[in-house]
């Protein structure tokens, strides 16, 4: 597990209904990391179109295809892992449509896929209804990729409130967990910072975990504060509610010796929990 430190860095923006526009943003922002000398580049979720959900499943996007493979060149031109925040990925259910992470290669190689597995359905007697079911089908797999850089893990956003996804991660070997997002703000002020440091710490891992800012496509504003937290629960980068990069060390060594003296992955009870 011990091994070489690298740079990773969150990315924080806004997206609308504007593909190219918001892939123009991408890819500065994406430049800006890798000049920062990032090595893991995280992006938000649905980055590239973020329009009314009625219309989801006319933009879901075959991959690999033509965003998938401007993505695998952004990550190729910068040498880069790209973690692509999520994208709209084209399902057989008819109507709906997978809300999909990717991680791409230095390379510009699809390395892996993640399809959101918990979907946020609420009805709150004269308040907000939220039928996320309604446009998005829901994966089935967890996802855990070697790389050079370590095991990486892939959730999204509401996957945060579901710690047994983080702890399959932990148990496939995750160093370092990436979850995009588009936290709101009512939920994101009171639970973001501390489910992120909770799984953290629960799972001995980092959390890389950048946010999309701006109002959705219902008017509610999200929570932005893109931030990394170390396998203590320490945030060792944070942003705000403006467009921006930041950047942390992921120390492999710190992490390896925080699981050797505090070996509280292995004192699981297998034989209970599987």
């Amino acid at each position: 597990m011990s091994g070489e430190s690298y740079t990773a860095a969150v990315v924080q923006m806004a997206a609308g209904p504007d593909t190219g526009a918001n892939l123009a943003r991408v890819e500065a922002l994406v430049a800006r990391a890798a000049t920062a000398g990032a090595r893991l580049v995280a992006l938000p979720e649905l980055c590239c179109w973020r329009g009314p959900g009625r219309n989801y499943a006319d933009h879901a996007e075959a991959i690999p295809g033509p965003l998938t493979d401007r993505l695998g060149l952004l990550a190729a031109r910068h040498r880069i892992y790209l973690a692509a925040g999520s994208i709209l990925e084209v399902s057989e259910v008819a109507g709906r449509c997978h809300n999909t992470a990717l991680l791409f290669g230095p390379d510009g190689t699809l390395l892996a896929r993640y399809r959101k597995i918990h979907l946020f359905d609420v009805a709150i007697d004269g308040g907000p209804t939220a039928r996320e079911s309604e446009r998005i089908a829901p994966g089935n797999e967890v996802v855990v990729v070697e790389t050079v850089l370590g095991r990486v893990g892939l959730a999204i956003c509401y996957d945060l409130r579901f710690p047994e996804l983080f702890r399959a991660m932990a148990a496939r070997g995750a160093e370092a967990i990436v979850l995009p997002a588009a936290f709101t703000r009512h939920t994101g002020r009171r639970h973001w910072q501390i489910l992120l440091r909770a799984r953290a710490i629960e799972n001995q891992a980092y959390l890389v975990a950048p946010g999309l800012i701006g109002p959705m496509e219902n008017g509610i504003p999200t929570y932005g504060h893109a931030m990394i937290v170390d396998p203590w629960g320490e945030v060792v980068a944070r942003l705000g509610t403006d467009e921006a990069v930041a950047t942390a060390t992921v120390d492999r060594d710190h992490l390896h010796e925080i699981r050797t003296q505090l070996p509280a992955l292995g004192h699981r009870r297998r034989d209970l929990f599987g």
